[in-house]
């Protein structure tokens, strides 16, 4: 397996849980998976072996990649545990989401629920502080994620977010595309988005 030839080295994903996740979402999960592998890109993510998460995490394992799986102890029996790859277990979430934070060097947030979403606007927050300048990409196959977007939006023309936000994170429609954009995202210093001032 040949190495990367530039950044990242290591990518989180963030993803659903669900064993009853769309078909087409698995696959797409496990093409990325197995995109990275190839790649020579290491996959840091929640250490289960259910949904787009374990789909995710078999096909970067089975194509040779190098993977490592981050669970609460309370979840490894919910998530069900994929002890194939190296997998750490941590005391809680919020444990689990740090161990995720500091061993990535880029974010994909793929289609899910409540859990993806708030650690998707967690990492967007710290971005908007200035306190990473880490690349997050979203996978958004048929708008899944447009209902945030236009919250953003929103957000933006009632002043409560600055245009600068823009720059914290970028969308891509197709898997193929994902790691691509994950790597053309300038490298540097933080974006620190300034605070909306009332004119």
């Amino acid at each position: 397996m040949s190495a990367p030839s530039r950044r990242p080295y290591s990518v989180c994903v963030y993803c659903a849980s669900s064993g009853a996740s769309p078909t087409e979402l698995i696959e797409a999960a496990a093409r990325f998976g197995e995109i990275l592998a190839r790649a020579g890109v290491r996959l840091v993510y929640g250490g289960g072996s259910v949904g787009l998460m374990g789909a995710c995490a078999r096909a970067a394992h089975e194509a040779g990649g190098k993977v490592l799986g981050v669970i609460p102890g309370f979840l490894t029996e919910h998530e069900v545990a994929y002890t194939r790859v190296e997998t750490v277990v941590v005391s809680n979430m919020h444990e689990r989401k740090m161990r995720m934070f500091e061993e990535a060097d880029a974010f994909a947030v793929l289609p899910g629920a409540i859990g993806t979403l708030e650690e998707a606007i967690e990492l967007l927050s710290w971005r908007r502080l200035g306190l990473h300048a880490k690349p997050i990409v979203f996978f958004n196959p048929g708008g899944f994620w447009d209902p945030l977007f236009t919250l953003f939006d929103q957000w933006q023309g009632m002043h409560l977010l600055p245009p600068e936000f823009a720059l914290c994170w970028s969308q891509v429609t197709d898997i193929d595309d994902l790691l691509p954009a994950l790597r053309a995202a300038p490298e540097g210093e933080p974006v620190v988005v300034p605070i909306v001032q009332k004119a």
